[in-house]
Formats: structure tokens, sequence, C-alpha cells
């Protein structure tokens, strides 16, 4: 089986590219990032889906992004409720560059080719680094910053959810047999992974369940 490298948040989006890469036939070794995030329920969820949808390995790696701040997620500052105007407080400064670096980094020591992200370019709260030109000229990068690039492997990223509606992705994830209540979206999820249900990933994770007419098994606090 061909290797490949998943960034695993423990959302919902992520949850569907790791089944999207197993159903590919890729033997998938999981990647999450500590990265500081306030809301580490998450990364049980991740440890759980990988778990659960059979990953070959789960490697969580920790960079210190509160050292830096300049986000809701990572500093001291309160995550806004939906409806900000221009790129959101809960952006976090290069978090996916760093990410996809990791990732790159990981797949060149495996001697993976493929990488899967998460990034959606349609409700993704206006975060630049979810864009479609954002992970063409993240895989140029790293077809030209690698060891695998120069002797003509090639390295790929692939991030199938890039131009799916939320309500798509609940679709898409349901086929493939996902499990959304292991997942956790919140921003401002508690130490259970029971969501606030005001942030901008409530609102936009509630209203996919809607429009996929589907039951949200999202638990929340209070």
């Amino acid at each position: 089986m061909k290797k490949a490298v998943v960034l695993v948040s423990g959302g919902m989006d992520s949850a569907v590219v790791l089944a999207i890469a197993r159903e590919q036939g890729f033997a998938v070794h999981a990647l999450s990032v500590a990265y500081g995030q306030r809301h580490t329920s998450e990364l049980d969820a991740a440890a759980a889906l990988a778990a659960g949808q059979g990953a070959v390995a789960h490697k969580v790696v920790g960079v210190d992004l509160r050292a830096i701040g300049g986000s809701a997620l990572t500093d001291d500052i309160d995550v806004p409720e939906p409806g900000s105007a221009g790129v959101p407080v809960t952006y976090v400064p290069a978090r996916n560059t760093i990410m996809l670096s990791i990732a790159l980094g990981w797949a060149e020591v495996l001697g993976a080719a493929d990488i899967f992200c998460g990034v959606n370019a349609v409700d993704y709260s206006g975060y630049p680094d979810c864009r479609p030109e954002f992970i063409a000229a993240f895989e140029r990068l790293a077809n030209l910053a690698t060891k695998a690039g120069v002797d003509g492997a090639g390295i790929r990223v692939h991030a199938p959810l890039q131009h799916l509606s939320k309500a798509d992705i609940v679709r898409e994830g349901l086929r493939l047999g996902v499990d959304f209540a292991q997942t956790v979206s919140c921003y401002s999820a508690d130490a259970d992974g029971r969501a606030c249900g005001h942030c901008d990933a409530c609102a936009l994770r509630a209203e996919g369940f809607a429009a996929a007419g589907v039951a949200d098994p999202t638990r929340y606090a209070g």
C-alpha cells in the first residue's frame, strides 16, 4: 500500500479526509499538531479517530504557537461570535503552513509522496491559508524544498474537501461511515470535548448538518 500522511485535527473535516485517504487505498499515517490551542480536547478526538479508522500510526508533534500568540485560539483573546468582518481573530498565524511543513517532513522520512489535509475554501471563515491558491503554492514549495522533489519522485498535497460545502462534507462522511459524534470542531470546547454552541466553528457545523438534513450529533456544554 502507498503511504500517506494525513493531518488530523480531531474536527469533522479532517475525519472525512482520513476516511477518503483510506478509501483510496493509502496506508494512513495520521498527524496531529499540539500547537498551544486552548481546545486541547480535539487532540483526544484525533487519537480516537485515527484508531477507529485504522491508521497505521498516529503521531502528535508539539509546536508552541502560544509563544507568539496573535489568535483567539492560542492567546488570551475572546473567541468572537459569528459574523465578524474580515479575517477573524480565530485565524492562527501561519498555522496551516507550519502543519503542512511538519507533514512534509514526516512524509519524506516515511517515503510517502502524498499528504492529505482538510482545508476548505467554501465554509472556511475567511482564513487565507485555506484557499486553493495556498495549497497549490505549498505543493510547489514542497517539490522545490525536498529531496523527494529534487529526485523526481514528487510530493502531492491533496485537499479533497476544498470545494465542498459543510453539508456536502457531512454527506460524504456519512457515505464513508465517519462517526461525527467523535469529532470536536468547537473553538471553545471543554476538556470533555463538549461544544459551546456559539462560536463560528459551531455555527458552520450546525448549519452543515441542518442543510444535509441530518441529526447533529454534537455534544454541547450546559
